[in-house]
C-alpha cells in the first residue's frame, strides 16, 4: 500500500482516428465531469542556425470533476515521434504556436484563448503589440513594429495529436483504483505504448528540505542508478535521460553541506544548472517550486498495468523512506536487486510482482 501523495505520468498513443482529447473526453464522462482546452508549453531542437530550441504550445485537454477539480491533463509529449506517419495531413483544428523567447510564448498562453482557431489566436497579440495578423500558407504570424516574429500559429504535423501524455493529480491514497480507472479506459479505446514512452512518478518533495536528508537521497540513488535501470527495465529507446553531474555527488558529500539551512542547500543545488532531462529529477525541488514541488523518477517504462505502476512506486517509496531515517555514514546496500528490495522493505505481495518482473525483464 502506498503511503506519500505521489503524482503520475503515463506516455500513450491514441489509436489511428482518436486523439488525446478522446481519453479526456472519457475520463470526463467517467467522473461527470468536463473538458477544457489549454495550451501545453514544450520545446524541441532547432535547425535554425543561432537558435537552438523552439518553444511549442501545444493543445492539452484538461478534466475537471463535478465540483471544478483537476482530475487529468492529456498532453503532447514531443519525444514521442517513431510511432507516428508525419506524412499525413494535419487533422481540421489541430495546431500550435511556435517561437524563439520562452517568456513571449508565456505571454501568449495567458493571454490567448486555446478554444480560438488558428486563423484568430494570435489576435490578442497583435493588439498588444500595435500591429496586425499575418496570414501566409496556412499560418498566423504575429511580429513586432519591426517584423521581429514574435509566434506563429501553424498546422499540428502528421498525427501530433495521437501522443498522449495522461498526467493524473497527485494522490495521497487510494492510487491503485484511481490510476486502474483510467489506464482500464485508455486500454478499452485502444490506447498503445509509444516506442519512446515513459512513465514518470511524482513524490511529494516536502521531506527533503533538510540538507542531510537530500544527501541520502542522492548518495544512495547515485550508487545504485545502474541496478536501477535495470530493475525497471528503462526504455532504451526514450530520450531524455540520463544521470546526474558529477558535481552534485561531490556537492553534497562535501562536509559543511549536511549543517547547511535548506536555503542555503537548495541554493547549493541551484548553482550546478541541474536539468530535468535525467533520471531522478531534483529540478523542481531545488527551484522550490510551488506548482511542482516534487522528485520526480523517470526511469520507468511505458505501462498500462497498473499492478505493475503501483509495485513500482512502492519500491520508490521504500527508498524515499530510507533517505529519511538513515543516519550520517549509514552504509549503502550491494547494488543488486534482492538487496534493493530488502532496502525497500518490499511486502509479500510486491515480492511476487518483482520476481515474475525481474524473470521477464531483466537481462
Amino acid at each position: 500500500m502506498l503511503d506519500w501523495k505521489i503524482g503520475l505520468e503515463v506516455e500513450l498513443l491514441a489509436p489511428r482516428g482518436l486523439s488525446r482529447r478522446t481519453l479526456a473526453e472519457a475520463i470526463a464522462h467517467q467522473c461527470g465531469g468536463s473538458v477544457e482546452r489549454f495550451f501545453h508549453i514544450q520545446a524541441e531542437p532547432s535547425l535554425v542556425p543561432n537558435k537552438p530550441v523552439f518553444h511549442n504550445l501545444t493543445l492539452g485537454f484538461r478534466v475537471l470533476d463535478a465540483a471544478g477539480r483537476w482530475r487529468v491533463s492529456c498532453v503532447d509529449d514531443l519525444t514521442l515521434q517513431d510511432d507516428l506517419d508525419r506524412q499525413r495531413p494535419p487533422l481540421p483544428g489541430w495546431y500550435r504556436i511556435v517561437g524563439d523567447e520562452i517568456r513571449l510564448l508565456r505571454l501568449v498562453q495567458a493571454q490567448c484563448e486555446a478554444e480560438a482557431s488558428a486563423d484568430s489566436v494570435l489576435e490578442p497579440i497583435a493588439r498588444l503589440f500595435h500591429t496586425r495578423l499575418q496570414h501566409q500558407a496556412g499560418m498566423a504570424r504575429v511580429a513586432d513594429h519591426e517584423d521581429a516574429a514574435i509566434a506563429i500559429a501553424a498546422p499540428l504535423p502528421g498525427e501530433r495529436e495521437r501522443p498522449c501524455e495522461l498526467v493524473v493529480a497527485p494522490l495521497a491514497s487510494d492510487h491503485r483504483r484511481i490510476w486502474g480507472g483510467y489506464l482500464a479506459l485508455a486500454r478499452d479505446l485502444g490506447f498503445t505504448l509509444p516506442a519512446e514512452g515513459a512513465t514518470h512518478l511524482h513524490f511529494d518533495a516536502g521531506p527533503f528540505r533538510a540538507a542531510p536528508v537530500l544527501r541520502n537521497l542522492v548518495r544512495l540513488l547515485a550508487h545504485l542508478q545502474p541496478c536501477l535501470r535495470r530493475m525497471m527495465a528503462t526504455n532504451p529507446r526514450c530520450r531524455r535521460l540520463g544521470p546526474w553531474p558529477s558535481q552534485l555527488l561531490e556537492r553534497v558529500n562535501a562536509a559543511d553541506f549536511p549543517t547547511l539551512s535548506w536555503e542555503r542547500a537548495r541554493a547549493a543545488l541551484a548553482d550546478l544548472s541541474l536539468s530535468k532531462y535525467c533520471d531522478i529529477n531534483l529540478l523542481n525541488l531545488a527551484r522550490g517550486a510551488t506548482d511542482k514541488h516534487t522528485v520526480e523518477i523517470r526511469i520507468l517504462p511505458a505501462l498500462l498495468d497498473p499492478e505493475a505502476i503501483v509495485a513500482m512506486a512502492g519500491l520508490w517509496e521504500g527508498l524515499l523512506r530510507w533517505a529519511l531515517r538513515a543516519g550520517a555514514g549509514e552504509s549503502l546496500p550491494v547494488a543488486e536487486p534482492g538487496a534493493v528490495l530488502a532496502l525497500a522493505g518490499v511486502d509479500d505481495a510486491a515480492g511476487t510482482f518483482w520476481r515474475r518482473w525481474l524473470t521477464d525483464k531483466v537481462k
